[in-house]
């Protein structure tokens, strides 16, 4: 009987000790990941670009004629043109530097007549005659280009000149939702100066910082003329210097501190599209760039293991490439077991509540490789839009967001304002 007992204990132990094994062979096994975010953005300083003319053949606008077009402004964004003026050798209309000022100080739109913000420019490539009589284009070159300067009164050749706004009126009217239009017109008609302006161009500069991205798009006074600036000046061809323009015109946008979520589950912890924001922080992420307040809530939630904001050290947030520099990076490393999932969410810096963030189901957390291509660009549905990086409720252009409740969907593209390149031309996230 003794036997028997110690027999029993035996195999009770045994028992035991392959439970213990099978149940540690069973658990997975830990593994490192670095996951890195990088905004690859080949960013430009320029928002929006244009043309305008007159309706005729030639497209002239000729006196008590005018022309408009529309366009998007954030404050301190300012508009800048320029124009022939037609009967000269080498003279241009445009606003000083970095151009029109489209907001007052405290965010109000300026409309009305805004024409003491014109003047004549002298473009420095041709010697000047006796406007409007006489003519001969292109004229005299200069043997050596001249600088761009202001055209005051009399030019270096003793022709006189009425001021800019007296040959010229421009006026703004606003249209809501940071959009404008603007309409110049021709009063030079009887005047000692009378003139057609040519076809012309105009541009609106990004802001960051506060600062114009590009104050000097189309001119620099003291400066020989450049870009095809020339072309307009003397011919009254526009093709040239917008050819330019649009080269600089595009997206410029950074992203905001990045949420990187570990998690065990089927579904995203913090989205889904076709709902609305579920009021656990997505909004200050998408409105402010803000991570804080949703990563405290997924801290809270069954499933998420670990929960990180990444900054980049340099700058906090993550800047676009600029003039060919490396955009901003952040890395982490996690500690994942097959099962797990990632997610990251971070703003579209210049929109009014937009974000990139993981797509579907997320991701496997043990893949490697670069996963650019499950990142999708969602609207939050929570502020009402403008144009990205144009408007004068975005947050980060120190406005206030206009408050909306929609469900969060995938922003189109084109979406109403602008067409954005690929999102894999934006965000590079990488799994190593």
């Amino acid at each position: 009987m003794k036997y028997n007992l110690l027999k029993k204990s035996y195999l009770f132990a045994s028992i035991l000790t392959l439970a213990a094994c099978k149940k540690d062979d069973d658990m997975p096994v830990a593994q490192s990941t670095t996951i890195t975010i990088e905004n690859v953005l080949d960013s430009k300083p320029l928002v929006e670009t244009g043309t305008f003319q007159g309706t005729g053949t030639p497209p002239v606008i000729l006196p008590g004629q005018s022309t408009s077009f529309t366009f998007s402004a954030a404050r301190n964004q300012r508009l800048t043109f320029a124009t022939m003026y037609g009967w000269s050798n080498d003279l241009f209309f445009a606003p000083d530097n970095p151009g029109i000022r489209l907001y007052s100080d405290d965010g109000t739109p300026i409309t009305g007549d805004v024409s003491d913000q014109i003047k004549l420019w002298d473009n420095g490539t041709r010697q000047n005659q006796l406007p409007g009589s006489a003519v001969t284009h292109p004229g005299v070159a200069e043997v050596t280009p001249k600088a761009i300067k202001e055209v005051s009164g009399t030019d270096d050749y003793g022709n006189s000149y009425l001021a800019a706004s007296k040959l010229m009126k421009v006026s703004l009217t606003y249209n809501g939702n940071s959009m404008f239009t603007v309409t110049i017109n021709n009063i030079s008609g009887g005047t000692a100066n009378e003139t057609p302006f040519s076809p012309g161009v105009w541009t609106i500069s990004y802001v960051a910082g506060g600062n114009q991205l590009l104050p000097d798009a189309i001119y620099e006074a003291g400066k020989v003329s450049a870009n095809g600036l020339t072309n307009i000046a003397e011919m009254g061809d526009n093709s040239v210097l917008n050819t330019y323009l649009m080269s600089k015109t595009g997206i410029f946008t950074p992203l905001s501190p990045v949420l990187v979520v570990v998690y065990n589950g089927q579904q995203n912890p913090f989205f889904k599209t076709g709902e609305n924001d579920r009021g656990e922080g997505l909004k200050d992420l998408a409105q402010k760039g803000s991570a804080d307040a949703l990563a405290a809530a997924l801290k809270m939630k069954s499933g998420v293991k670990s929960v990180y904001v990444l900054k980049d050290p340099a700058n906090t947030i993550l800047l676009p490439r600029i003039n060919g520099a490396a955009g901003g990076s952040v890395s982490q490393q996690l500690s994942v077991v097959q099962g797990d999932r990632i997610a990251i969410a971070t703003m579209y810096g210049f929109s009014n509540d937009w974000f990139f963030a993981t797509s579907g189901n997320d991701w496997d957390a043990t893949v490697k490789g670069d996963l650019s291509a499950t990142i999708g660009l969602y609207d939050d549905g929570t502020a009402v839009n403008q144009f990205p990086g144009a408007g004068i409720t975005q947050f980060n252009l120190a406005g206030t967001p206009l408050t909306e409740s929609k469900a969060i969907a995938a922003v189109p593209n084109p979406n109403g304002f602008t067409t954005l390149p690929a999102i894999s031309s934006i965000i590079k996230v990488t799994l190593q």
